[in-house]
């Protein structure tokens, strides 16, 4: 006997989901009566005769209404005809029947004793019909649970797959990190290189808390220092002013006192110094 996969098994029970049309199909070699229901959505339908409608519990109800008032109309009119032939036999037979009161007595107990039969067979087929209702309704909810658990196993071969990927990649990473501690140091090394990179990064956040504490203070004192730069420029400014001055003097054959080029030479220095310090170009 020829092994079958359980995912072939799985695919072949999705598509071919379970219905009491095709079940009852397969039972009966009769091909099922047309319904009302079916010729009403056969109508709604552009092409009826490429579609087939499928059954719903609204649907099989309406049915199964339809069918009884109709059974009741048959049975009317099947009993009127027989009244009717059974009257007018008796009336045209040679002899004619003719039934006295003592036969009607007997008839009528007869008929009571046939109907308490009947009546009894109505309450049973009602106590089978309302445990086969019960059956139903719990073949369905464990059907729709197998059907839930077989989409489930139908996710499982790619989510396994996924995983195996996964764990793989976890091990090669972890070849990795083995090899860069430089040999197989086992679970405690790796634990304490983890705990070396988690103090590290505690370290990283002390130190990057403390920049930003101290950043409004850094900013004040940019703040004064530009201020002290701008007016060391000014006075460069003038310093330069005078040195021009001081250069048309000499060129008049003026003379420039030591005290005007010292002062300039100070706040040359003075401006490198700051630029420096500040990593400000000229």
């Amino acid at each position: 006997m020829a092994s079958t996969s359980p995912q072939t098994i799985l695919s072949d029970l999705q598509s071919h989901p379970l219905s009491i049309i095709r079940l009852s199909e397969s039972i009966s070699s009769n091909p099922p009566p047309h319904r009302t229901s079916d010729i009403s959505t056969a109508n709604n339908n552009e092409d009826p005769s490429t579609t087939t409608p499928q059954p719903t519990p609204t649907s099989l109800t309406a049915d199964l209404s339809h069918y009884r008032d109709l059974f009741s109309k048959l049975r009317f009119s099947y009993l009127e005809q027989v009244t009717k032939e059974k009257f007018l036999r008796a009336i045209v037979g040679d002899p004619p029947l003719i039934v006295d009161a003592a036969e009607n007595v007997a008839l009528e107990t007869q008929l009571a004793d046939i109907k308490a039969v009947l009546k009894l067979q109505k309450t049973d087929v009602a106590a089978l019909v309302e445990e086969l209702g019960v059956k139903g309704r719990e073949l369905v909810g464990r059907y729709e649970a197998l059907w839930v658990q077989g989409e489930v196993l139908g996710r499982l071969p790619r989510e396994m797959a996924a995983l195996r990927e996964t764990v793989e990649g976890l091990r090669a990473g972890n070849e990795v990190l083995v090899g860069e501690l430089g040999g197989d140091v086992g679970v405690e090394g790796v634990r304490e290189a983890v705990r070396g990179l988690e103090g590290e990064r505690e370290e990283v956040e002390r130190r990057v808390i403390r920049l930003r504490r101290e950043i409004p203070g850094r900013g004040r004192e940019v703040e004064r220092l530009e201020g002290e730069i701008k007016g060391l420029e000014r006075e460069r400014e003038r310093a330069v002013e005078g040195a021009r001055e001081a250069v048309r003097r000499r060129e008049r054959g003026g003379v420039v006192g030591d005290e005007l080029e010292m002062r300039g030479r100070w706040l040359s220095g003075c401006e490198e110094g700051l630029r420096g310090l500040l990593g400000v170009e000229a």
